[in-house]
């Protein structure tokens, strides 16, 4: 039976929803069922099928991110998705992309819906690739030869930024991860020239010793401490793209904020730019979707089954648990 046929004989359905802000946790969330949507003039209902967890929504469930709203408690939670159209002014089975995940199925405006093309892993569009791509091009300025570092390389963004930089003619990408398991991963698999675990001490002094010639470009996902020793490291002329600040949102990656000396900035004409994907909408997502197609670029995922299990599907990726993108699938 297709789903679009299905779809008719459903009338409820499923979403989670926030019960209070606070330090995420399994008593932060609630599965409740809920009437399916019924499309109205220019709206369209869509079945997700799957769900991408981010790092940025244990601070969005703690009630804290200046650049997006946190989440209402008593309300569904929102998230990246990749769904089919089933019913409202798209044709019936289209695939999309949307920011109405952790629900079954989302009823969207289509005006604002984004028409995917086709992948032999449709869980490929959520690999966040235009975001580590935006980071490297654009915000960075990435030149052929540079030695790139990536902070939560293991990562979602980290992992697609790691292997981007290669393909843009970085000469050597290392990496830091957050145990000696995900390091060798990132050297034995996603092809990194050398990592370490960022839990060790003298960052600094570990970062100079993968990346002896220093740093020309450091893809940060993570601020704190990390930040601090790839400025220490840095080559004159070194550009910084700041894309996330776990070491401020999830509290669990024990390195805390820190203090930037601006004087080194000064003395190497260390560029630090912050960037978000927003910024640059579609930029590299043709060249990104031909690596894809040819094999060049691999999208490691750690999947679950089910909506049920989204809440530890994202303490888990809180936790540090997994590599890749993490997703849930309906």
């Amino acid at each position: 039976m297709s789903t679009v046929t299905a779809m008719t004989q459903i009338t409820t359905a499923h979403e989670v929803r926030l019960t209070a802000h606070g330090r995420p946790g399994l008593e932060r969330f609630r599965i409740v069922e809920t009437p399916v949507p019924v499309p109205g003039p220019g709206q369209v209902l869509v079945r997700n099928r799957y769900l991408a967890m981010r790092a940025a929504m244990g601070l969005l469930m703690a009630g804290g991110e200046p650049t997006m709203p946190a989440y209402r408690p008593g309300e569904a939670m929102w998230g990246p998705a990749v769904g089919e159209v089933v019913a409202g002014d798209w044709t019936p089975g289209i695939l999309v992309a949307h920011d109405l995940g952790w629900r079954e199925y989302a009823l969207l405006e289509a005006a604002g819906v984004r028409e995917l093309p086709e992948l032999a892993d449709p869980v490929a569009h959520l690999a966040q690739a235009e975001t580590a791509y935006a980071g490297l091009v654009e915000a960075a300025r990435l030149r052929p030869g540079d030695t790139v570092f990536v902070s939560s390389a293991a990562g979602s963004i980290g992992t697609m930024a790691g292997q981007i930089a290669r393909l843009k003619g970085a000469g050597r990408v290392v990496g830091s991860a957050g145990s000696a398991a995900k390091v060798a991963w990132l050297v034995g698999e996603l092809g990194f020239d050398a990592a370490f675990d960022h839990h060790e001490e003298a960052l600094a002094e570990r970062l100079r010793e993968v990346a002896p010639e220093g740093v020309d470009v450091y893809f940060d996902n993570v601020g704190g401490e990390q930040l601090v020793a790839a400025i220490e490291v840095a080559n004159p002329g070194a550009r910084m793209a700041l894309c996330g600040a776990l070491a401020g949102q999830t509290g669990r990656t024990g390195q805390g904020l820190a203090t930037v000396d601006t004087r080194a900035l000064i003395a190497k004409r260390i560029s630090l730019r912050g960037f978000t994907a927003r910024d640059h909408p579609g930029l590299g997502r043709e060249e990104i979707a031909g690596w894809l197609r040819d094999g060049r670029l691999t999208v490691p995922v750690t999947r679950f089954a089910g909506l049920r299990e989204a809440p530890r599907a994202l303490l888990e990726l809180l936790d540090g648990r997994h590599t890749g993108t993490v997703i849930v699938e309906l």
